[in-house]
Parts: C-alpha cells; sequence; structure tokens
C-alpha cells in the first residue's frame, strides 16, 4: 500500500472504525537510519493502535528502526516479506526473502530482543509457481522458533520475475486453504488472513478458520465498508449512527487543522477519501469536485459545499 495508507489514510479510516488495526506504508530501514524520520514516523494519537510496517533484512537495522517505531509509540512493528515489487527485490527484502528464513528469523529475534511491542511479519504463501505447502510451513516454523507470534499471510504465491505488483495480486491463483492449514499444524500461533476478499460474508467465513483478517485495497476503495466492523466483529454498536455527511466533515476540519499547522493542502488529504460516498448516486461528481486542482485555492469547508451542490 506504498503512497496510499499515510497518516492522512489512517487518520480517515480511524473516524470509520474504533477497533481495526491500521498499518502504515511500508518503509525502509535505510529511509529511518539515513532520511527524514519524522516524515516518515510521525502519525495523530488518533490513528492507534497503528502498526509500523518495515521493509530490511540486516537484522542490526530491523531492530534499530523497530526500537524507533517503540519511540514513537506504534503499537507493533511488522516486518514485509510479502511485498514482490522488482524494487524492493532489488533491496533484498520484500518476498524475495521468503527464500532465506533463517535470516528473517535472525531479523526477528533482534526485534524482539530490542522492543517490548508485537513482532509480526506478513508473507506470501510461496514464492513464483512451486505450489509447496512444505515450504510455507517450514518458514512459518523457522520464525516461530525465534520468537515470531503472528504471521500476516497474503494466500497467494509472490511471482518474482514476469508480473507486476498489480498483477501479483490477482494472476496467481488463491489458496485460503494454506493458511488453514497453517493454523492447525501451528495452533498456538496468531494466523490473519489477506487477499481476495471483499464481503462481510467473506470476512465472516475466515474468522471461522484463522484468527484475523487484513484488508487493503478494497478497503480503501469502499472505505464505509469499514463503519460496519466495530458493530460486526467488535461488539461495539458505538459507530451505529454514524454517517457519510459527519466523517466528511470531521475530514474537512481534520484538512483545515493540517493547513493551519503544517501548510498541508486540502488535496493530499482529500484524495484518500475519495471512495466515502461509493455506489451512491452522483458519487462521480462529488469525486471529481474533491479531485479539482483548480480549486485549490478554497477553504476545504467550500469544496464540501460545492461536491454536495454537484452531487445533488
Amino acid at each position: 500500500m506504498l503512497d496510499w495508507t499515510d497518516r492522512h489514510c489512517r487518520y480517515f479510516h480511524r473516524l470509520l472504525s474504533r477497533h481495526a488495526l491500521l498499518y502504515s506504508e511500508m518503509v525502509t530501514t535505510g529511509a529511518l537510519i539515513h532520511g527524514d524520520r519524522a516524515r516518515h514516523l510521525d502519525f495523530n494519537a488518533a490513528e492507534l493502535p497503528v502498526a509500523l510496517q518495515l521493509g530490511g533484512s540486516e537484522p542490526a537495522d530491523l531492530a534499530q528502526c523497530a526500537r524507533m517505531a517503540e519511540d514513537w509509540g506504534y503499537s507493533e512493528v511488522n516486518l514485509n516479506c510479502g511485498c514482490p515489487s522488482e524494487r524492493v527485490q532489488r533491496g533484498a527484502f520484500g518476498a524475495c526473502l521468503m527464500r532465506e528464513p533463517s535470516l528473517v528469523a535472525d531479523g526477528v529475534k533482534a526485534m524482539l530482543d530490542a522492543v517490548s511491542i508485537p513482532v509480526t511479519v506478513k508473507h506470501r504463501i510461496g514464492i513464483d509457481k512451486t505450489e509447496s505447502y512444505e515450504f510455507v510451513r517450514d518458514f512459518v516454523g523457522t520464525l516461530s522458533l525465534a520468537g515470531c507470534r503472528t504471521f500476516i499471510v497474503h494466500a497467494r504465491n509472490a511471482w518474482l520475475q514476469g508480473l507486476s505488483p498489480k498483477d501479483n495480486r490477482e494472476v496467481p491463483p488463491l489458496r485460503y486453504e494454506a493458511v488453514y492449514r497453517l493454523k492447525q499444524d501451528f495452533p498456538g500461533l496468531e494466523f490473519v488472513i489477506n487477499g481476495g476478499i471483499t464481503q462481510t460474508d467473506q470476512i465472516a467465513q475466515h474468522l471461522e478458520q484463522v484468527d484475523g483478517v487484513m484488508l487493503g485495497r478494497e478497503a480503501y476503495h469502499n472505505p464505509w465498508w469499514l463503519s460496519q466492523w466495530d458493530a460486526q466483529f467488535y461488539a461495539d454498536a458505538g459507530q451505529a449512527e454514524l454517517t457519510r455527511e459527519t466523517i466528511e466533515r470531521q475530514m474537512v476540519v481534520y484538512m483545515s487543522e493540517q493547513a493551519a499547522m503544517f501548510g498541508t493542502p486540502w488535496q493530499t488529504i482529500a484524495r484518500h477519501m475519495l471512495g466515502l460516498r461509493h455506489g451512491l448516486p452522483g458519487a462521480r461528481r462529488w469525486r471529481q469536485v474533491w479531485s479539482d486542482h483548480k480549486l485549490k485555492a478554497l477553504p476545504p469547508e467550500q469544496v464540501m459545499a460545492l461536491a454536495h451542490q454537484r452531487a445533488a
């Protein structure tokens, strides 16, 4: 979710669900150690609970960045072993790390020794076209011996050659049964399933087999879906009175605050809420207004009024 789940996106999603664990974009260890830490790590306390997802492979660097995550107040640090992009492979991290479980285990142990917050791993069920359950079973087993207790599993292989990252989310077949089998073989570990999940009933079915469900692009493009989760999965009906208009107004207040404090243009924030009226009459015209850079000089309150006028 690079360039998607930034701090503004997470603030928006937290308005919709009080309880869902939110994840950052993947941030490389190099960017944190040598770059602008605050730019990558700062977040609004309202986003909590929130996990920092790291990309890296050197145990010492991972440990250093895990300490940063804990010091900054993150709820969890997550190591990405699932991203298949060629850029990530050139950095020797992401899905290609599944070929080196001992190195990943060293990284996990180094992070666990460095922090008290949970350390988790996100990975695929295999790499390239080899669909061997034993491969992912042994990967999980090796990491569990290093102390990892929670695995977020995208239920597809990652093809490291010949497919774009987009195709890697669609072409390799989904094999949910492999994730279910991991839970059966490692009942003491926590497994969160990911990949191709677009309906509430699918979430409920998966929760009968595993411990959690991770949602990515569907939640981003159809964010109002999140507003149902607290009541359905956390026995919290407190969000039942939410409306899309309430959320939009809260985001307008946030946009104004961010502009006043940091000079953040409202368009930088509004892009994350363009799916809020997904499926409603007038949604396209509403999106067009919030996407119109010709309106950038207007305050967000006026943009909202114009969006509603056009969508009516």
